[in-house]
């Protein structure tokens, strides 16, 4: 028998939802800056809006190698802004989230887009030499001189941004096992 007043059901479960604080190792506010995270994040925006702006003042010869191209470049730049401002602005501290297994995550993700789309941009550069068939008469270099040109920067600097990226990508892993 229960004592008068017990019941055999648990007490409801607390109505206030529980999350966890965030695991947060990066400083928030203009200290992000001082860290190489933050400078990596920096150079990343930098070199992926020189990437993008290469890819942009070309003539496309290849629209899906370049389309691929310059949807990473695009979406890397505006994804890592936003990682930035998380930081910049104190938003990390706020959302219960753990920033070290995200930042390892989102980094990892993009070095693998970006080494891909590095891969495809230089394979796109390496075809200047073949020409396009027109008709039996008419013979056109896919990409011309300058082009050609342009195409290698942005092979060069879709390279560093990957390289960038991938730098993140290790300290990340770092400060997540830690």
């Amino acid at each position: 028998m229960l004592p008068r007043g017990a019941s055999s059901m648990p007490p409801p479960p607390n109505p206030a939802a529980y999350f966890p604080p965030p695991r947060v190792t990066l400083p928030s506010g203009l200290e992000i800056l001082r860290t190489y995270s933050g400078a990596f994040i920096f150079l990343e925006i930098l070199f992926g809006t020189i990437v993008w702006i290469l890819v942009a003042s070309t003539k496309v010869p290849l629209p899906l190698l370049q389309g691929w191209v310059m949807f990473v470049a695009v979406t890397a730049w505006f994804l890592s802004i936003v990682f930035l401002c998380v930081f910049l602005f104190g938003y990390a501290n706020r959302i219960a989230v753990n920033w070290n297994q995200t930042d390892f995550l989102f980094h990892g993700a993009t070095f693998v887009f970006y080494f891909g789309a590095f891969l495809l941009q230089a394979a796109t550069t390496s075809l200047h030499y073949f020409p396009r068939k027109f008709n039996s008469t008419t013979h056109e270099k896919i990409l011309a001189d300058h082009e050609y040109n342009i195409s290698i920067a942005a092979s060069i600097f879709a390279f560093a941004t990957a390289v960038c990226y991938g730098c993140s990508t290790a300290m990340a892993l770092r400060r997540w096992k830690l």
